[in-house]
């Protein structure tokens, strides 16, 4: 293989990798748990927060609303790690350009 054949190899996988990064970056990834949703996107950014929980949230809910955040975040947040799996995982690391 010649130098100029590899080098346009290389080219086309950048290109790729630029392509599907850009597709996940632009990509929402949605976590719920009982009482909250939130929304990233592929960069794990917070797009939106939304309390689905119906009822006033007492002083003593407090720890539990907190801790469904997390739950929903963690679980966004597994999402967006699944699709850069997913779409990038046969590239290797290659130099944790993502």
């Amino acid at each position: 293989m010649n130098m100029q054949n590899l080098m346009a190899q290389a080219q086309k996988m950048q290109r790729d990798i630029t392509k599907k990064k850009e597709e996940i970056d632009n990509s929402q990834f949605e976590g719920t748990s009982e009482w909250v949703k939130v929304v990233l996107n592929g960069k794990k950014e917070l797009e939106s927060i939304k309390i689905t929980y119906d009822q006033p949230i007492e002083n003593d809910d407090k720890e539990v609303l907190e801790d469904m955040i997390k739950i929903a975040l963690k679980e966004a947040c597994a999402k967006v790690d699944k699709e850069i799996e997913e779409k990038m995982g046969s590239y290797g690391s290659l130099g944790g350009l993502f």
